[in-house]
């Protein structure tokens, strides 16, 4: 096999190190515990997250309220942009969100996606989709390299295999 080939391969073997590790680090998260929710890491700048709404999300007039819909545009834009970044954890510095449709129970899927920036600030979108598969909400994120290693975050750098 040539070098390239086998760097590219360990290359490839990294990042999936890493997606697994942030999917790790967001189930790890205290707030994510009072969500129904699963990340999964799609690919390089593609994460889906899947949430279950229910009635204990509703603000006074029976629809979910405003910040589920943030909770999850912004982790799904989140991990769509840490996924290009391995040794830092990044923090959101603003975020612009639109709501399209009210949403009462029912499974909802967040889906980032990277747009730009690779080194200090990165931009990503996510938009929700309903069980009907209509768009709920749509925002765009703007996200900076903390000085937070991620290897020190307790659930980035443990795996539940290595603990059995």
């Amino acid at each position: 096999m040539p070098p390239e080939d086998a760097s590219s391969s360990a290359d490839a073997g990294g990042a999936q190190r890493h997606y697994r590790a942030l999917e790790r680090l967001y189930h790890s998260a205290p707030v994510n515990q009072l969500f129904s929710s699963q990340l999964s890491i799609l690919d390089k700048g593609i994460a889906r997250l899947t949430f279950d709404v229910d009635e204990r999300s509703y603000h006074a007039a029976g629809a979910a309220h405003g910040t589920i819909y943030f909770k999850m545009l912004d982790d799904a834009a989140f991990y769509a942009a840490n996924t290009l970044v391995s040794d830092k954890f990044l923090l959101t510095t603003s975020f612009n969100l639109h709501f399209t449709k009210p949403v009462r129970t029912g499974k909802v899927i967040a889906e980032g996606k990277w747009i730009s920036g690779k080194r200090r600030v990165f931009v990503a979108e996510s938009r929700l989709i309903d069980e009907e598969g209509d768009e709920i909400g749509r925002g765009t994120g703007t996200f900076m390299r903390s000085h937070i290693a991620l290897s020190g975050l307790a659930g980035y750098s443990s795996d539940p295999a290595e603990q059995e």
